[in-house]
């Protein structure tokens, strides 16, 4: 777990892992294309309607699971939602993304170290 993200980056739970990530996966594998993509807040709000107890948090994280994992294949995040693409340059686009936040947040890693020396080590 991360600290300061122990709630988001904690383990699935046996319900997440044996109970959501099925249904979830299921519902995302329809999502095909960018006109077809779903919110997180859509998707917990039918979730929660159903009886499911989930929540965006945690949705995160089942979805992260889905992805890593290749249960629904070719998943994307946007900020427009989720959808499975419909071609590789989606993906390539994506992951393309993927590796500038990347860049970006090991970057300020970097900086914050080498500030952190100077700062209280002088």
């Amino acid at each position: 777990m991360l600290k300061g993200f122990e709630l988001e980056t904690q383990p699935l739970t046996d319900y997440e892992e044996k109970v959501l990530v099925p249904v979830v996966a299921r519902g995302l594998a329809a999502k095909r294309g960018r006109k077809n993509a779903v919110k997180n807040k859509y998707i917990c709000e039918r979730l929660t309607e159903k009886g499911y107890k989930i929540d965006e948090i945690r949705l995160r994280k089942v979805v992260n699971h889905i992805r890593i994992k290749g249960i629904v294949k070719c998943l994307i995040a946007t900020s427009n939602g989720y959808y499975v693409a419909e071609n590789r340059k989606q993906i390539d686009d994506y992951t393309a993304s993927l590796k500038g936040r990347e860049d970006s947040i090991h970057a300020v890693r970097v900086a914050l170290s080498d500030q952190a020396v100077v700062a209280f080590f002088d």
